[in-house]
């Protein structure tokens, strides 16, 4: 096997791998259309970067939640998206719904209390924080 041929086999495998994680991001997406939009989520980001950084720091948490966090804010920090933030509405889209599902992992982990206590922001912010990690007002989704 030619060295060509493995470079090929490990772009192919690597471009089978992002449309899997595409589609499933928009299958995320379908599936909870009641979370916050992007444009919603855009508008939050200073904050939710403080919160995660706040949450990360917060030594009572589980070592495995920090762990998630530091990689979010990695990510977050990272030119490498799942789909390049130049991509108008769908750049930034890919970010909310990372953010999304790591927030979720944190209140089934940590508890919602956890968010209202590391909550930087306005009390109409940490509501739609709130909406985005599936946290209703009586309590998790």
């Amino acid at each position: 096997m030619d060295w060509w041929q493995v470079v090929l086999g490990v772009l192919a495998g690597v471009l089978v791998v992002y449309v899997v994680l595409l589609g499933l991001l928009w299958a995320y997406a379908r599936r909870h259309p009641d979370t916050v939009s992007a444009r919603e989520a855009l508008r939050l980001l200073p904050d939710v970067v403080r919160l995660v950084k706040r949450l990360a720091g917060d030594g009572s948490l589980p070592r495995g939640v920090r762990i998630r966090l530091g990689l979010l804010l990695v990510y977050l920090a990272s030119p490498l998206d799942l789909v390049p933030d130049v991509v108008p509405v769908i750049g930034y889209a890919d970010d909310a719904v990372v953010v999304a599902l790591v927030l979720r992992s944190v209140v089934r982990a940590a508890g919602p209390g956890a968010l209202d206590r590391h909550w930087p922001g306005s009390p109409t912010g940490l509501e739609l924080v709130r909406r985005l990690a599936g946290v209703s007002a009586a309590g998790p989704a």
